[in-house]
């Protein structure tokens, strides 16, 4: 959820109050109607999504109830024309569909598939996943870990060995006399 697409590297404006690639984020659980609406310091909101098979993140930019159920009006904060802070069209918002029933109501999303709400997020933590994702990631850390296993054990058993066959002073100087 960039604010702007072209410099979304998540190393850059890590103060920011939306998300970038790499931030690493703490998610609660939340009430509906504790939910914060007021666009564009609403709430930054995670749901099922089963169109992509994860969760996804996205802020609330309104909420209605309708036969008991809350349901969310949302947006990307990096999608369409009016990116973050400028106040999105209808057009312009998230279309949701679940086929099944009081899931998703007009392009809205509804509670049920709410997990909770983004509290804190901490930038650049999450490139350490990112970076594990892939096979030479992987290898790179396996690498990384049998430098330090060598460093920390190999070479102070073999320096302390060289240290120990080697007479010191004092007994050079016991043997001279």
């Amino acid at each position: 959820m960039c604010v702007f697409q072209s410099n979304c590297d998540g190393l850059t404006h890590p103060f920011e109050p939306t998300l970038h690639v790499g931030d690493l984020v703490i998610v609660q659980g939340v009430n509906c109607s504790t939910v914060r609406v007021a666009y564009p310091n609403s709430d930054l909101l995670v749901f099922h999504s089963y169109d992509i098979g994860g969760l996804v993140i996205t802020r609330v930019v309104a909420k209605e109830e309708r036969n008991g159920i809350v349901y969310f009006r949302t947006k990307g904060d990096g999608v369409g024309v009016h990116m973050w802070p400028e106040m999105p069209s209808i057009s312009e918002c998230d279309r949701w569909y679940d086929y099944r029933e009081n899931y998703t109501w007009h392009g809205m999303i509804s509670e049920k598939l709410l997990v909770g709400k983004v509290v804190f997020r901490i930038p650049w933590v999450g490139h350490i996943a990112l970076f594990m994702q892939n096979s030479s990631g992987i290898f790179i850390i396996v690498v990384l870990i049998i430098i330090i296993l060598i460093v920390e054990f190999a070479i102070p058993t073999f320096t302390s060995k060289k240290a120990k066959t080697r007479p010191t002073k004092s007994v050079e100087n016991a043997l001279e006399t």
